[in-house]
């Protein structure tokens, strides 16, 4: 099984990334892919930039950032993984990268950066809705 875990750097994401790897380690034969999405630049960050180079290499270097700590759990688990960064709306984006990687689930956090407003973050209802795989929402416990 295919399995698709994005991240965006953020606790809940990396929550969802440690329940893959409790399953995993519980017998699931299962390969990964690693996504982050960048969303594109604001309208600021066009204007003060001033050079498409820029933006691109901070979006990556962002991406990167997102990435390190759920590559260095896969990593530590001996676990090998693919690693895909997509640009646009994030729930879209995920499904997309779902569909050409042939991922067969989705598993991610219930919220990421966002501002908490509601059970589930904007991405992922988005994912939730659009998917044409299964799709597993891990929540984080608080306490």
């Amino acid at each position: 099984m295919k399995i698709l875990l994005p991240v965006d750097g953020s606790e809940n994401a990396l929550e969802a990334v440690r329940h893959a790897l409790r399953l995993a380690s519980g017998g699931l034969r299962a390969s990964f892919v690693l996504a982050n999405v960048q969303e594109p630049a604001s309208l600021y960050e066009v204007v003060v930039a001033h050079n498409a180079e820029v933006i691109e290499q901070v979006s990556e270097a962002a991406a990167e950032h997102s990435l390190a700590p759920a590559q260095a759990l896969l990593h530590a688990a001996g676990l090998t993984f693919e690693t895909e960064v997509g640009h646009g709306d994030p729930g879209h984006q995920i499904v997309d990268i779902a569909e050409r990687c042939g991922c067969e689930l989705i598993i991610l956090g219930a919220r990421g950066m966002e501002p908490l407003e509601g059970a589930l973050g904007s991405a992922a209802d988005s994912v939730l809705r659009h998917a044409s795989v299964p799709v597993m929402i891990v929540r984080r416990n608080e306490g």
